[in-house]
């Protein structure tokens, strides 16, 4: 029988799994406890003849959770595309999970927060009808993070259900969906998807400004403020990472997801219009924007568009690193050759790869001439949280496929 999620009448009901361990299917409230309080999310739980799904839910985003299983009568949630996992124990009446997530992000390295669910729907942010009223914050922001000094953009939105939602853009990416409340002058939002753990918690001011803090994963916090501001926008892209003048595909040598060395010279990278994608399997700004690459992909590589991805990944180990690349490539459908290129860290990165005067995001997009020479080199990536900047960036990168694939014909 199919159980399906948000049928209330499902969710009454428990399922029985693997033995010693059950759960009620449907909808969720889960929330891990990070340095910053409660950072809650949804969780969608489907089982159908003993084959068990489930989805991370963060406001518009639903996020397949790649390998749903019980063992030693704990549920395993594993996001095994960004090496990141939960395991819980359901207690007696299968209507509560506790556990713990845990995500690799060093060679021994791994970010840990505890885990807990309960089932059934409720608000995302419990309500405090006490605090003051406060005018909707819905629209754009300018905003800046102690102690960055660079500028980013917050754009919110009330929804239909007076719920909450919007992201952060910064010069070096966007923080996806994020979902939450306004309840008076406090503002809250929170995205887990696996790899991200973001929360926000903030106050509209008398003046009209906002301030607030910023909790990432099981340590990372920042404060920030924020002024309304229509017009604001972030540094230009495409002006932020500059290529070596000097530098020579011949000499960019990285192993294949076989172990073979391959240069960016190699006459199989060839083609009328190139794009070289700096990226991480591990980083959800890159799997966004290698989704949308894939989509190029298809549409350009008969007119001769060639990409090739240059993973930088968390361990050193070739072995898991290309296996971890493996996933992303299957996850995704990618069909265009993917190099293991070295570590994420930044410092090593630019070491590793010396054409770019530093790596200073992922991803970072490199569009070349059929001849090799650089066109333009563009740093982050507006993910499709960020609604109409998405839609902009895709315009111009395809406005730049179109002309370098324009002048190779026209030769």
């Amino acid at each position: 029988m199919l159980r399906m999620l948000g049928v209330a009448l499902a969710c009454a009901a428990l399922v029985a799994a693997a033995g010693d361990a059950s759960i009620r299917v449907g909808p969720w409230r889960a929330w891990l406890d990070s340095p910053g309080g409660e950072l809650p999310f949804g969780l969608d739980v489907e089982e159908r003849d003993a084959t068990w799904r489930a989805w991370l839910v963060n406001g518009p985003e639903r996020i397949e959770i790649p390998k749903v299983s019980f063992v030693g009568g704990q549920i395993v949630l594993d996001v095994d595309h960004y090496d990141s996992i939960v395991r819980a124990t359901p207690s007696a009446d299968g209507a509560r999970l506790d556990g713990e997530w845990k995500k690799r992000r060093g060679p021994d390295a791994y970010a840990k927060l505890p885990f807990h669910a309960t089932a059934g729907t409720a608000a995302r942010f419990p309500s405090d009808s006490t605090r003051a009223d406060a005018k909707r914050v819905d629209g754009r922001w300018a905003v800046r993070f102690a102690p960055d000094d660079e500028l980013a953009v917050a754009i919110f939105e009330t929804q239909a259900d007076r719920s909450l939602s919007g992201t952060f853009l910064t010069p070096t990416g966007d923080y996806r969906y994020l979902a939450g409340t306004q309840d008076g002058a406090c503002i809250r939002l929170s995205c887990f998807d696996g790899a991200h753990a973001f929360l926000f918690d903030a106050r509209v001011q008398s003046d009209g400004t906002i301030t607030g803090d910023f909790w990432a994963g099981d340590s990372s916090h920042e404060t920030w403020t924020a002024r309304r501001d229509d017009n604001a926008a972030l540094p230009d892209a495409f002006a932020l990472t500059k290529w070596e003048g000097n530098a020579s595909l011949e000499k960019l040598v990285f192993p294949d997801l076989d172990g073979k060395r391959r240069s960016l010279a190699d006459s199989a990278f060839a083609g009328k219009a190139r794009i070289l994608q700096v990226m991480g399997s591990w980083c959800p700004n890159c799997q966004d924007e290698t989704q949308y690459l894939v989509l190029l992909d298809r549409r350009y590589r008969s007119r001769g568009l060639s990409i090739v991805g240059l993973a930088f990944e968390v361990t050193g180990d070739f072995t898991r690193d290309a296996a971890q690349v493996r996933k992303l490539a299957a996850r995704d459908g990618v069909t265009y050759p993917l190099l293991v290129a070295g570590t994420s860290d930044k410092a090593k990165a630019s070491a590793a790869f010396p054409a770019l005067d530093r790596v200073r995001a992922y991803p970072t997009t490199i569009f070349l001439h059929a001849d090799g020479r650089v066109r333009a080199v563009h740093t982050g990536f507006a993910g499709p949280a960020t609604g109409a900047a998405n839609r902009a960036l895709r315009a111009e990168f395809e406005s730049i496929i179109e002309e370098l694939l324009t002048e190779s014909s026209s030769r």
